[in-house]
Formats: structure tokens, sequence, C-alpha cells
């Protein structure tokens, strides 16, 4: 095989355990109503059980980015989908509320090796140009495990019922594992006499700009898909459930075509990949000013361009890892992501806390609490932006990593 043919057949093989690793994580989202009755829980169990699972995820990025540079993406793959295949199995078997949230904590910590071991492994087999592209791709194919986890899981549970359902799954994670050990070859990064670990990563200012990038982008479209968009559409805009399910769904769809189209652009274009990242929080900000700003409900046509402009928001984030890889070199590639990655989920939590914090103390689910609650948003997108240009600036006066020289910078 030639190596361009080995490079695409290795980035093939992580993507399949990516998209495994999305299915494993999703697998809870449609469990619910089952979830609550085999472990005699309420909707609280249930929150905790997801908490859980994301907090995990959260705390393992760093960590998790600092191990994959010293050993590698692919033995960091084979452990994280053996840890999420031992998850699914405790999950399967788990009669209570603990060994149900240990299940859902494994399955967090084996997902944390997964995007960032695939996000090294891209940065080092492909050339700089074509690299956001392949980011943008690999985030994109990993919604499949998202698709494969709604509908079939569905049918399992109902059909076969719980433990057949996620015995299941567990054996998904045992082929994961197969594929990885068997196809994946981790190929080395070239020596540069650069500092490796975190401390040499933060110090890095293009490591920071792609946190800000990743934080100002992300927060607003992740807010609004997993928690506040369907009850803002329903109870403060008064749609019906099905439009706004259809409302939601175009915002995913949307941006699986924007993904594509803006790795292209932010790798034929690097030199105006910041110019990128503030259109997108510009464009976001201008249009959530006109939806709040609107005397009353917005009209239908004014809540799709909403979506439509959120669309961006989750590839935009994916610049941040471009920086990451551009302004490290190959030895820390995977501490940068970890940072990039951690910031985002930060900035995200924020902004869904502040929303709900909101809406509790003025005490109700209205128009007007709403247009508050997600006005809590500006400073976040203010902050970003001034650290993307404080950042960019910083960034451009340091000579790059010798194995990133022939890439533009920001």
């Amino acid at each position: 095989m030639t190596p361009r043919s080995m490079a695409i057949l290795f980035w093939a093989t992580g993507v399949v355990a990516y998209v495994i690793a999305v299915f494993h994580r999703q697998s809870l989202g449609v469990a619910g109503i089952e979830a609550a009755a085999r472990l005699g829980v309420g909707a609280a169990g249930l929150s905790v059980l997801a908490m859980c699972q994301l907090l995990v995820y959260a705390g393992m990025q760093v960590p998790v980015g600092i191990l994959v540079d010293r050993l590698g993406s692919k033995r960091m793959l084979v452990m994280g989908a053996a840890v999420m295949a031992c998850g699914e199995l405790v999950f399967a078997l788990a009669g209570g509320l603990l060994p149900g949230i240990a299940g859902r904590a494994l399955i967090g910590c084996g997902d944390a090796m997964t995007f960032i071991s695939v996000i090294r492994l891209v940065g080092l087999s492909f050339p700089a140009r074509r690299n956001p592209l392949m980011v943008q791709l690999t985030g994109l194919l990993g919604q499949l495990g998202a698709i494969a986890s709604a509908v079939p899981l569905i049918y399992s549970l109902h059909t076969y019922g719980w433990t057949p359902t996620f015995l299941g799954a567990a054996a998904l994670g045992l082929v994961s594992v197969f594929l990885l050990v068997t196809v994946l070859r981790d190929p080395r990064p070239e020596r540069t006499g650069e500092p490796p670990g975190l401390k040499a990563a933060w110090a890095e200012p293009g490591t920071r700009l792609g946190m800000w990038t990743h934080a100002a982008t992300q927060c607003s479209a992740a807010a609004f898909l997993l928690l506040w968009g369907y009850p803002f559409l329903v109870q403060g805009q008064g749609l019906a459930p099905a439009t706004a399910g259809v409302l939601l769904t175009t915002l995913t769809l949307c941006g699986m075509v924007c993904g594509p189209l803006l790795g292209y652009l932010a790798g034929r274009f690097p030199f105006h990949r910041s110019r990128m990242v503030l259109i997108v929080i510009g464009t976001t900000a201008g249009a959530w000013t006109a939806v709040l700003a609107w005397p009353g409900r917005a009209p239908l046509w004014l809540l799709v361009a909403l979506v439509v402009v959120l669309a961006a928001n989750g590839p935009g984030s994916m610049i941040g890892f471009d920086y990451a890889r551009t302004f490290n070199p190959a030895t820390r590639i995977g501490a940068a992501t970890g940072i990039v990655n951690g910031g985002g989920f930060v900035a995200s939590v924020v902004v869904i806390a502040l929303i709900g914090v909101t809406l509790d103390l003025l005490g109700g689910t209205g128009l007007d609490a709403f247009r508050w609650a997600f006005a809590t948003q500006y400073p976040i997108w203010a902050l970003g932006a001034v650290q993307v240009v404080r950042y960019r600036g910083k960034a451009r006066r340091r000579p790059l990593p010798a194995a990133a020289a022939v890439q533009a910078s920001s």
C-alpha cells in the first residue's frame, strides 16, 4: 500500500472507533424510561447518571492528552474501547443506581480517550493543508454513532430487553478493540527537541488561541442542543413539539454540511482562520440579538435563521484543534488537544448553568425569562473574541515548530 492509502486506512479505523464511542456515549439518551425502571430511580437519579458520565469525560481530557503523547494513539484507542466495553457490561448487569453510575463512569472514561487520540492520528498522518478538512470529516462521521444509538437501540430495547441490548453494546466495543489491534499502526512523531508535556503546551500561545476558539464558538450551540433549545422553542416561542424537533434536527444536519466546507476553507486559507472564528462568534451573537430583541415571539423564518447560524458553531470550534496542531510539535499534540477540548467543555457547562440559574432567579420559563437567560451568553462571546484577538497576536510573534513551519500562521 502507498503511504497515502495507509494513512486513509488508519484514519478510517480510528473513525470507526470514534463512531462506536459516540454510540456508547449516547446510549443512555434513549434508554431513560427503561433505566428508571431497571435501576429504581427517578429523574434526579437519571440526571446523576448523565452528569457523572460527562464529568468523568471532562476531567479526563488533560490527563488523556498527556498520556496519548507518551503512549501513542493506538494504545489509547484500544484502552478506551476496552474500558467502554467494560462500562456497557457493568451497565447491562446493573440492578441499582450505584452499579449504573459505575458503568456510565467507565463509559465516560473510555470516551475521553478516543477523540483526542483520533485527532492526534490525523495530525501525524496527513499534510497540514488537509488536516482541517480531515478533522471536520472525523467529527461529521462520528454523528453516525449518535444516529445508531437512537432508532436501532430503541428497537433492541423493546425487542430483546435491557440486558441483551447492553451486552450487545459491550460486544460492539470488543469489535472496536479487535479492529484497532489488527489494523491500526501508530505513526511515530519526529523528534524536534521541543519540550513535551502539559506545561509546554499551556505556555504556547497557539494552544490558548485554540482553547478560546473552541470555548467561544462551541458554547451556544452546545447549550441549545444539549438542554435549553427545546424548552426555549416550545415554552418560550410557543412552537409545537414536532416543529421544535424539526428545528433541532435542522441544526444538526446543517452542521454536518457546514463542517467539511469550513474545514476546506481553513486548510485553503490558513491566514484567515481567526477571521473565520470571529465571524462565527459575531454571526451567532447577531442572530441571537435579532431573536431576543424581536417584539413578542419571533417568526418561524427567524428561528430557522438562528439554527442555521448555530450550525456553524460546532465546525467553527474544530478550528481550535487545528491551532493546537499548528503551534505545537507532534510530541505534545495530545496535551494541547486536551487543553483545547477541555476549554470548550467548560465554557459550554458555564453557559448551560448561567441560563438555568437565570431562569430559576426569574421564577419562570416564559419568553421574557428566556430572553434574560440567553442574554448571559454575551459576556462569554465578548471574552472569547477578545482572547482570540489577544492570543492571535501572541501566536503570530512566535516561531512555529519545525514540523509545522510549512503551515501558515493564524
